[in-house]
């Protein structure tokens, strides 16, 4: 089976939070195709993570359900600020201006409200932007067309209900295709629970196309691959062989009662391991080895700390797979590990500390004064970071924030 080449995806490059809990204030400019956040625990990493995930889940599941899952404003928004959630992201989509999206979601009686959600883009670079998608409360115009123009005319599509999210209902008519892009685009975005025990399961037998955010479906997707794409398949195991000693092979082979059996087929032995008796290390391997190679990849993935049940020496060929996979897909990852950061290149790192105020900050590793010189001259960015080079980040120094003025 010939495999077609992944079409380009769209790219973040700009995000704005604010009020998201610790996230009072963040900005992230030049975003790269991977990005890598640092910080000591409780430094906001996993909530910069869960924004993602919140955008997603409220595009696939609506707003209403994502808002109370995080248990409502009262532990989402931001303690002690005022005013709405606030995201913004800007992306480009192939072929297209640079659009921004921005969402503002308060909340009324404690139910969520959509206060304020746009789309804005300039079509040339001498133009100024403007909107061609504006609503508030459930109220609002759009341009509708491919090439939305400032002259056009706007449609009122009322919406019926003030926690519905604009471009998410107006993505799904064929005559507004730019928000139907950006609808398709998140909610293509995969955001990671993943746990090695929920791989061990053994799932009614099927092929699936993409391993599942808690990675329950390894076996299943398994049997995708062995069925419709075995070169990708004996890739992954080619790479598993030479990460994982004496795995040969792994086994995803229906049983009677309709289910999948995991097995992994070790040297020199006859009979392979079931799943459950298999290290976690050699699942989680895996796992990240389907995830990284799939045939069609998606738009986005998030994955925290990757270097977990892994022996160091894998993590910067682990970081390099990352790298090569943001090629058809933007990475977003979490990690305490200085071998995975070793192979990583300055402007893919960010640095999150909380402030006196206790509000999340982030620096890019190569706006801090000397670390580009440090790599220049050779040094590697994980054992800078160790060695407390960065000036911030380390939870046993002025609490993670800055040690230094001029230190960013």
């Amino acid at each position: 089976m010939i495999e077609q080449k992944p079409r380009k995806p769209a790219r973040i490059v700009y995000l704005r939070v604010q009020n998201y809990r610790a996230l009072k204030a963040v900005e992230f400019k030049n975003i790269t195709p991977m990005t890598v956040l640092l910080g000591p625990n409780g430094s906001g990493k996993s909530t910069l993570f869960d924004v993602f995930a919140f955008l997603s889940e409220c595009f696939e599941s609506g707003l209403r359900r994502a808002w109370d899952r995080r248990g409502r404003g009262k532990e989402l928004k931001t303690r002690g600020s005022e005013g709405p959630v606030v995201i913004e992201i800007k992306y480009q989509e192939p072929g297209f201006p640079l659009i921004t999206y921005h969402l503002a979601v308060d909340e009324r009686k404690g139910a969520p409200v959509v206060v304020e959600e746009w789309l804005q883009w300039k079509r040339s670079s001498h133009g100024r932007p403007f909107k061609f998608l504006d609503y508030r409360e459930g109220h609002g115009r759009a341009i509708s067309g491919a090439l939305p123009d400032e002259e056009d005319t706007r449609s009122e599509v009322p919406l019926k209900s003030p926690d519905l999210i604009a471009v998410n209902a107006l993505g799904q008519f064929a005559d507004h295709p730019r928000a139907a892009a950006l609808r398709e685009f998140i909610t293509g975005w995969y955001v990671s629970y993943f746990s090695v025990d929920d791989t061990r399961g053994q799932p009614e037998a099927g092929p699936q196309e993409r391993l599942s955010r808690t990675g329950d479906n390894l076996a299943n997707v398994i049997q995708y691959l062995a069925e419709q794409h075995p070169e990708r398949l004996e890739h992954v195991f080619q790479v598993l062989r030479m990460r994982v000693p004496r795995v040969e092979r792994v086994l995803a082979e229906p049983m009677q009662d309709g289910r999948l059996l995991l097995q992994i087929k070790d040297a020199p032995f006859d009979n392979p391991v079931l799943a459950r008796f298999a290290s976690d290390g050699t699942l989680k391997m895996l796992a990240y080895l389907m995830l990284l190679n799939d045939p069609n990849p998606p738009s986005f993935i998030g994955i925290e700390e990757p270097e977990n049940f892994l022996h160091p020496r894998l993590l910067p060929e682990l970081a390099e797979e990352c790298r090569a996979a943001s090629e058809h897909g933007q990475l977003l990852v979490t990690t305490h590990s200085p071998f995975f950061v070793n192979a990583l290149r300055p402007e893919e790192v960010r640095v999150l500390y909380r402030d006196e105020q206790g509000y999340t900050q982030a620096v890019r590793a190569v706006d801090i004064q000397g670390v580009q010189e440090f790599m220049d001259a050779g040094a590697s960015l994980g054992h800078l970071w160790l060695e407390g080079r960065f000036g911030m980040g380390d939870p046993l120094v002025n609490q993670g924030a800055p040690t230094r003025k001029g230190g960013v």
